[in-house]
């Protein structure tokens, strides 16, 4: 943390964890004891605190409600077979953020700070990183404007706050996805690849509709022409077409710099497992399924890790992708399982220790 800083810490006086039913954890819906909180304000950061988990009291005119300003991360810790906890890339995350308090006009929270405090609040609730196969402790550091103001420019104060969770699964079966032709994730020049929150709501809509049709997320294409492949839903995507993973490239500002995304490809040269990063047509992946091509396709991202896609819709059709072999992607999802809980070499140094 930055030398001119004083982190102070308030801890609860007694614990909620033992009221946690760790056998029935729903994804987001428990909170761990501590929270940490950081303002902005007359140019600088002020000195953050770990208190215990509260509400936060908001004035009707809290620029964040009005204007946007907020942006936030995902990522968890998770505890080894050993006992211990670790972190995974949370430099990634500190990068990312930073990205997107720049594109979003806000203070940028510098790196080392952001780790240091994500360190700092995993490790009060170190108790509450789950000690179940397949658990693991999330955490949400976030950032949104506070000015008491009804104007549209950037705000002059902001709150920082981390809090976590403790989580099982995300997805419990395979997922069916649609290639969505209509509605828009992100357009070229916008926020795409910040992680504001204004992008998730717009996306509530179009996945209610592709709800409707019973898909469990959609499938998102460019913006202008929507026939390129972006993401799939709050993931990066990832196909398995001729034996060759493929996954769009982030060259363009309209798609979310994956830390799970950028493992799996890292993970993937590894092992030797073809990948290649580029853009990808809707034609190339429908005519794919079409000839029964494509061996595998799942989706990337922070809370499923890898989450197998089942069946993909387009245009009234429904293809059907085979459950097996899925060598490639079984092979790198068990990887990253083995790594995070100990199993293997941590041989990309990608883990931080609590």
């Amino acid at each position: 943390m930055n030398d001119t800083m004083s982190l102070k810490i308030n801890k609860v006086s007694q614990s909620r964890i033992n009221d946690i039913d760790w056998d029935n954890l729903p994804f987001g819906r428990e909170f761990s004891d501590h929270m940490l909180e950081m303002n902005y304000a007359d140019g600088q950061w002020q000195d953050p605190e770990i208190k215990p988990f509260a509400s936060i009291q908001m004035h009707p005119a809290t620029s964040a409600i009005h204007y946007g300003q907020s942006i936030f991360e995902g990522m968890k810790a998770s505890r080894a077979d050993d006992g211990s906890v670790q972190l995974f890339r949370p430099d990634m995350n500190a990068k990312r953020f930073a990205e997107s308090c720049e594109r979003m006009c806000m203070p940028v929270v510098p790196e080392d700070v952001f780790v240091d405090l994500v360190k700092k609040i995993v490790e009060i609730d170190n108790e509450w990183v789950p000690r179940k196969e397949g658990y693991s402790l999330y955490i949400r550091p976030f950032l949104f404007a506070t000015d008491e103001f009804i104007g549209i420019k950037p705000s002059d104060t902001y709150k920082f706050l981390i809090f976590t969770c403790p989580v099982g699964v995300y997805y419990t079966n395979p997922v069916n996805v649609k290639i969505e032709e209509f509605y828009t994730r992100a357009s070229a020049g916008g926020v795409g690849q910040a992680k504001t929150a204004g992008n998730y709501a717009a996306s509530l809509y179009p996945a209610k509709k592709g709800k409707e049709e019973g898909f469990d997320q959609l499938i998102w294409t460019d913006g202008i022409e929507h026939k390129y492949i972006e993401e799939s839903g709050t993931m990066n995507v990832v196909f398995e077409i001729d034996g060759k993973l493929i996954t769009p490239s982030e060259d363009s500002d309209t798609i979310l710099k994956g830390i799970t995304k950028r493992s799996v490809v890292q993970v993937a040269n590894h092992f030797g497992i073809p990948m290649e990063e580029r853009k990808i047509t809707v034609e190339e992946v429908v005519t794919a399924l079409k000839e029964g091509r494509v061996t595998d396709a799942f989706g990337a991202g922070t809370a499923a890790t890898i989450a197998p896609i089942a069946k993909i819709g387009f245009r009234g059709e429904l293809y059907e992708i085979p459950m097996k072999p899925r060598t490639a992607s079984n092979k790198i999802k068990g990887f990253l399982h083995d790594l995070k809980s100990g199993k293997t070499e941590d041989v990309f140094n990608w883990l931080v220790k609590i």
